[in-house]
C-alpha cells in the first residue's frame, strides 16, 4: 500500500508562469522599506534557494518593476510597480513580439467581455468607466 500523503509531499506543486514573480512583487509591497533577498526568501517559504530568489528579483529589476540599491556586497530591493503593472508589461511584450499588431489588438478586443470592452473604451476616451 502506498502512502499518498508522502507522495504528495515528494512532488511540490509547480508554479505557473510568472506566479513566483507576482508573489515576490506582492511581498515587496508589504515590506516596511527596502529589503534584502533573504527577507523575501524567508517569507516565500517553500524551500526556495536564495539564488532562485535573487534571480527572480534580478529579472523583476530588468523589467523595471523593482529597484535596488547597493548595501554592502548585496542589494536592498523595493517594488516600484504593482501586480497590474507587471501584467501590463507582459501584455506589451507579447504585443511587441508580434508582427501584425493590428490583428493582435483586434483579436484581443473582440474577445473581451462586454464589461471589459466598456472599461477599455472609457480608458481610451479618458472618461470614467461605468460599473461592470
Amino acid at each position: 500500500m502506498t502512502d499518498r500523503s508522502h507522495a504528495a509531499r515528494a512532488t511540490p506543486r509547480r508554479r505557473g508562469q510568472g506566479e513566483l514573480e507576482t508573489q515576490v512583487l506582492a511581498l515587496l509591497h508589504t515590506a516596511p522599506g527596502p529589503v534584502a533577498a533573504g527577507w523575501v526568501q524567508e517569507r516565500l517559504g517553500g524551500g526556495l534557494a536564495y539564488t532562485t530568489v535573487v534571480t527572480i528579483l534580478t529579472r523583476l529589476h530588468a523589467k523595471g518593476v523593482v529597484s535596488r540599491e547597493r548595501s554592502g556586497r548585496s542589494f536592498q530591493w523595493t517594488a516600484v510597480a504593482d501586480g497590474a503593472g507587471l501584467a501590463a508589461l507582459r501584455m506589451r511584450r507579447v504585443l511587441d513580439s508580434e508582427s501584425d499588431r493590428e490583428a493582435v489588438l483586434t483579436s484581443f478586443v473582440t474577445a473581451l467581455s462586454p464589461g471589459d470592452e466598456r472599461l477599455l473604451r472609457a480608458l481610451l476616451d479618458g472618461t470614467e468607466a461605468t460599473a461592470r
